[in-house]
Order: structure tokens, then sequence, then C-alpha cells
């Protein structure tokens, strides 16, 4: 079969963000947020207000947000140069903070009940299914300033932090790497740069990746000092002195359970430095640079095999069949409709993610696809993401609202599904090695790259405290975290990692890194619990659908018997990708220089 390599945002709003269908959903989430704040005012004084009413005027509200929201960064990611985009990015986050104000009158009145108080409406109103949001809300409700205070902060987040946030995507979009007479973007670039087979390639590109972020990195830098000079005003002003604890409360986390998880994998990091030291000898180098860690490891006679974008579909379809049929038949239907951006062209956006439209109940999916086995593995991760989404569609938009950490589960299991059946359908030897680099590349990522992003922000916050940091700051902080995390595997290190990666300047989420490896540990934990059940399907969308209405401790207890606080579920996890490293360097032996 045959699939379109472009989304469809038509079947969401016609005629893009200037279209009468747009700017009327715009205009009706105004009236909306009106109606939210009218009736938050009144709830508790006006009796034939009930809590279910005024619930269904915020999910009403919050639903337009999302729906609005996710439309315009379609746009923005599918053409950089989308003006008009952003400026009705600017008409939306304008009217965030009218949600924002209603919100503080409403958890404030949440906390100000008596918790007897409130399970009494929560049974009297048939509201036990989000019960557990709403002793959420409650809970932040107390932590809250006056209305007026948080309106203020709310109204200056839009010119502020929002404001510094979408600051660097115009930074982004103006990053032009010249190279071998082209000008590649930054999507295309860094795609070229980690996927070659050529290691001149490889070499040249990452030092004018190097070079055009170095050249704008004063910019970068007051970007990211003065977006987390605004967190951290906020923190202040409500009284919170630890800088994680905001990130924590988002991913419903015990600080406990990140420290074992870090702690474990520290322990662990011995087997990934074999690992990148044999794949750096296979490159006839003694250690391993930066641009070479992603680059595939192509022995002997072997061609490396590149996947039409039909083909790597079939693939993906086929083995998400072998482990959940449901889960093929839903992916299966997104890529027919065109749910998926997924055509390799200059002006895009790099990276890639899947958005939600809660009021089309549907998803899209950004990425740029070349035909390597690792794009494949990306369109299943958020084909997986996807997934999560769908099978909580009919719950109460409150039960949607899931974490991060949890919002990795679904995509990395999917992943981890066509990466392990990728190995086990290697043809040769040759080829089992290959797909074993692609597969452990995403280990890597989790346990080192990651942990470095976690330990630059950690040491960067801290200074941050304190003052501005310079670009030069920034770049010595990056390299002393790429030193640590790799535990001396590398030979080079990404000054500028901190300009180039989009998720230090994401607003709505601090600490955007320790999620993806908490996500890919649990995944780890879910597929060992798989095995052997014939009836895991339905086990493992029970899970999904309760990833909003628990703590992340209360969901592994419930649903994998697994206490997170205990080495034991991490070490398994990690045990498990430890077998892929011995595999390979058994294999690779015989190939060493």
């Amino acid at each position: 079969m045959h699939y379109n390599e472009t989304w469809n945002l038509e079947t969401i709003f016609p005629g893009k963000s200037t279209g009468p269908a747009f700017q009327a959903r715009m205009k009706q989430l105004a009236a909306q947020l009106m109606n939210y704040r009218d009736l938050v005012g009144e709830w508790q004084t006006d009796q034939t207000i009930t809590l279910k009413k005024v619930l269904a005027a915020r999910d009403a509200a919050s639903e337009g947000f999302g729906q609005c929201g996710s439309f315009l960064g379609c746009l923005e990611s599918a053409d950089v140069t989308d003006e008009e985009a952003k400026k009705n990015s600017g008409r939306l986050q304008a009217l965030a903070p009218q949600f924002s104000a209603a919100d503080t009158i409403f958890y404030k009145k949440l906390a100000g009940l008596a918790p007897d108080a409130l399970d009494e409406i929560i049974q009297n109103e048939n509201l036990d299914a989000v019960a557990f949001r709403l002793h959420e809300m409650a809970a932040e409700g107390s932590k809250l300033l006056s209305t007026g205070e948080e309106k203020a902060i709310a109204e200056l987040a839009v010119d502020g932090i929002h404001a510094w946030s979408a600051h660097y995507d115009t930074l982004v979009a103006t990053i032009k790497i010249p190279f071998e007479g082209q000008e590649l973007s930054a999507g295309q670039a860094f795609n070229e740069m980690m996927g070659s087979a050529d290691a001149g390639v490889r070499s040249r590109l990452f030092s004018a990746w190097e070079a055009a972020w170095s050249e704008k990195a004063p910019l970068f830098a007051d970007t990211l000092n003065h977006l987390s000079g605004s967190r951290l005003t906020d923190y202040r002003l409500h009284h919170e002195p630890d800088f994680l604890a905001e990130a924590l409360r988002l991913n419903r986390l015990e600080k406990s359970t990140l420290e074992m998880m870090w702690r474990v994998v520290s322990a662990h990091k011995k087997p990934f430095v074999d690992f990148l030291e044999r794949k750096a000898q296979l490159f006839g180098k003694e250690k391993m640079e930066w641009q070479d860690q992603d680059a595939p490891v192509i022995l002997g006679d072997f061609s490396e095999r590149r996947f039409s974008y039909d083909d790597g579909i079939a693939f993906i379809l086929e083995n998400f069949q072998k482990f959940s049929p449901k889960m093929a038949k839903f992916a299966q239907h997104a890529l027919e409709n065109r749910w998926v951006e997924a055509e390799n062209r200059s002006g895009k956006a790099p990276g890639g993610f899947c958005t939600g439209f809660p009021e089309n109940q549907e998803s899209r999916i950004f990425m740029t696809y070349n035909g390597s086995v690792n794009e494949v593995s990306t369109l299943a991760h958020e084909l997986g993401h996807a997934f999560h989404s769908s099978v909580m569609w009919d719950l109460p938009p409150l039960d949607q609202d899931y974490a991060m950490n949890v919002a990795e589960t679904a995509s990395t299991l999917a992943e981890m599904i066509v990466s392990d059946a990728a190995v086990q359908a290697a043809a040769s030897d040759l080829e089992k090695i290959n797909l074993l680099d692609a597969k452990l590349q995403n280990a890597i990522a989790m346990f080192m790259n990651i942990h470095a992003r976690f330990l630059f922000e950690t040491s960067y916050y801290e200074k941050r405290q304190a003052g501005l940091l310079s670009a030069g700051e920034l770049s010595q902080l990056m390299e002393e975290a790429q030193l640590k995390a790799y535990d001396g595997a590398l030979a080079t290190t990404h000054p500028h990692f901190w300009a180039s990666k989009l998720h230090f300047y994401i607003d709505d989420v601090p600490f955007y890194n320790f999620p993806y490896t908490f996500g890919y540990l649990f995944s780890l934990g879910i597929y060992q619990y798989s095995r052997g059940k014939a009836d895991f399907e339905e086990d493992y969308i029970s899970l999904l659908r309760d990833t909003a209405s628990m703590t992340t401790e209360e969901l592994a207890k419930k649903h994998l018997h697994a206490d997170l606080s205990q080495p034991d579920f991490w070490e398994a996890g990690i045990q498990r990708i430890e077998q892929d490293v011995a595999e390979f360097l058994k294999l690779t032996e015989a190939y060493l220089p």
C-alpha cells in the first residue's frame, strides 16, 4: 500500500490559521473562557451551579486551547516561515492568562474545602472518576498566591517565559548550515550529521554545526537566561526553594524515585562505555567522537538496509500486530488518514513530536523521514504516543492529562517492539551488528545523553539563581556534564548542545529530560512483564488508561507490582539492555582493526 508523506490538517481547520474555521474557533474559545471564569466566580455562592457544571466549562476551554495550540504548532513546524501561524500563536498565548486566572480561583476554592467536604461533593455529583485529579488540584490550590498576584504572574508570563520560548523558535529558523554547496536547515543538517555512514561527512558537518550555533550563542544565552530566570522568579514568589519540585510535581514522581533511577543508571555505565569504545575502534579511533555516536556500524560487505516510507510502515504494522492487534489497527488508521508529516524537505523544524486534537479525537505526528532504520523506529515511537492518546479519548478530559514521564511509556515501548523485531529478523551477523548498534544508540541516549542534559540543567539552575551566565560558561557546564555522563567514553564533546537542543527552551514543562530515561526504563519493565501473558494487550491498555489518575509510584505498583523506590525494577531493565551490549561486543570481536 502507498502512504502519503504529508499530513492532512484541512480536516482540523481548513484554510490554515487565517481560515474562517480557525478564526471562529478562536472567537468561541474567548467566549468559553468568559463562561468558565463566570461560573467559577459564582460557584458555592449560587447553589444552582454545581461542581460538575464548572468542570464541564473548564473542559471546554481546556480542549479549545489544546485544539488551537496543536494546530498552530503543526503549522509552525511544517513551515518555519509561517508568520501568520506565529501571530496567531501570540493571540492564543494572550488568552492563556484568562484561563490561568479562572483556574487560580477554582483551585483556591477547592483548597478551601475540607477534605471531607470535597469528598462529599464528589460523591453527590458522581465525580468519582476524577476524584484523584480534584484532590490534586486542591493541593496545588493551597500553594497559590492571591488571585490578583497569580493573575499578574500569568499576564507577565506572556511576554516573559512564553515569549522567550517562542523567541528560541525564531532564532532556530535563522540557523543555516553551509555544506558542500548547499544551505541546510537545522533539521536537515542534524539528520545528515548524525546518520551519515561517511566519517568525513560527519566530521565536516559537525564543525559547520558547532560554528553555526557558536556564532549566535550570545543570543541563545540571553534566551535561556531569561526563560529560566522567569521560571526561578515564579518559584521564588511561590516560596519554593527547590527548582526540581515543579518538574517532580508535574510528573507525579517522588524525588527519591528519581534519585534511585539515576543512582542505578550511574552504577551501570561500564557496559555502555565498553560499547562506545568498541564502536570507536570499529571506526578506527581510540575513543568516541560526539558526531560518531549515532553513526551506523557497517562492516565487511554489508550494505545498510534502507526502508522506503511504505516499507517502513509495513514493518511497523507487522510487528505491532504481534504485540497488540489493536495498536496495529490504530496505526494503520492513522497512516491511511494522513496523520503523519514525514516528508524530507527544507523549511521544516528539526525533531519530531506527536500532538493531540481533543475535539476531533485525533493526533498528528511530525518528523522528517529519510529511510534509515532509526527513522522507522522514530515513526513507531510517535505512533505509540498517538495510540496512548487514542485509548483515553473516552475518559473525562481531566483523566487524560497524563504526565510526561508516563507519556514516554507507550512511545518507547512501540519503538522497542520495532527495534527488537529488526534485530531478530537480521539475515546475517553483519546485519545484526548494524541493528544492535541502532538499538543501543537509544540506550546511549537515555543513559548518557539525557543524563548529561539533567546534570547540565541541575548545575545551570544552581548557578542561575545567583545571576546570568555567559555563553562560554554555559558551554563549559555542558562539556562537564557530557564528560561525566559519558563516564570518560568521549574524545570530543558538543559544547553548544545547550543552544541546539529545543528541550531546554520548552516553557510549559521544566527539566524536559529525565522523563525520557524514566519512560525508557518503565517501558522495559512493561515489556518484560508482558512476556508469556496471553491477555497482556488488555492489561497494557488498562495501564495506559490509568496514567493520569494516580501517582507514578501507584501506577507501577498496581499494574506491574513494582516498587520504584527500590533498585530491582530499574536494574532489571538495564540488565536486559546489557545483554544486547554483550552480544554486540561478541559479534564485533572479529572485526577489530
